[in-house]
């Protein structure tokens, strides 16, 4: 008999285990659950804590694409009369010929464009907007909006850069000059000369400009 009320015992206490198990792991996975969703002063899983509102607000902008994100606030392209022949035919000669102009650029523009990179030529030229400031409260302003714009990570025109220039920018940042951005603006230079220029000179954009003009050069 002892033996069998032990079985009789240990049986019930195997069944109300299995059943508590259940709810136990609910419970644990709500607690778990609890700390990313919990408000970050109370502790507590308010709806409408402000640290959840921004962290979904940033959620979402993640989730966005990158065109939906290119699309938004492009600045209009610079004025410049439309392109010669020996313009375009130059722009194959060296990255720095197509960049010295403002059709070159216009039509390099294009083409980051089309891969979702135009940030870097918008971070370039905002720089080189920088350094024609003189005014320092103006050259503060330009700065700051420079660094939210393409340097912070929360942004999504953020542009690549390497740990060290965003330490040089992190301590030029706090006293802004012209030229706080001179090592991130050469290492965009070359990222763009390097990787995007080869594409756009061999881009259907580029060619189809550089027949136009030759067509139009033969007819006249």
């Amino acid at each position: 008999m002892p033996m069998g009320s032990e079985r009789t015992e240990m049986r019930k206490r195997q069944m109300a285990a299995t059943q508590e198990t259940p709810g136990t792991a609910q419970a644990q996975h709500s607690v778990g659950n609890r700390g990313p969703n919990a408000c970050c002063f109370c502790w507590c899983c308010c709806c409408s804590c402000s640290c959840l509102t921004v962290r979904n607000q940033e959620e979402e902008r993640a989730r966005r694409t990158s065109h939906e994100l290119q699309a938004e606030g492009i600045p209009n392209c610079e004025e410049s009369p439309a392109p010669t022949l020996e313009e375009v035919n130059a722009w194959a000669q060296s990255f720095d010929k197509l960049m010295l102009t403002p059709a070159g650029r216009n039509a390099f523009r294009e083409f980051l464009r089309t891969e979702f990179s135009e940030e870097n030529m918008l971070f370039w030229m905002a720089c080189e907007e920088l350094k024609q400031e003189s005014n320092k409260s103006v050259i503060e302003e330009k700065a700051r909006l420079i660094y939210e714009d393409y340097i912070s990570i929360l942004s999504p025109k953020e542009v690549s850069l390497d740990s060290r220039v965003r330490e040089v920018i992190n301590r030029n940042m706090l006293e802004p000059s012209q030229h706080t951005f001179d090592d991130a603006q050469l290492q965009i230079y070359t990222l763009m000369h390097r990787d995007s220029y080869p594409r756009f000179m061999n881009s259907a954009i580029y060619k189809d400009l550089l027949r136009s003009l030759s067509e139009k050069s033969i007819e006249a």
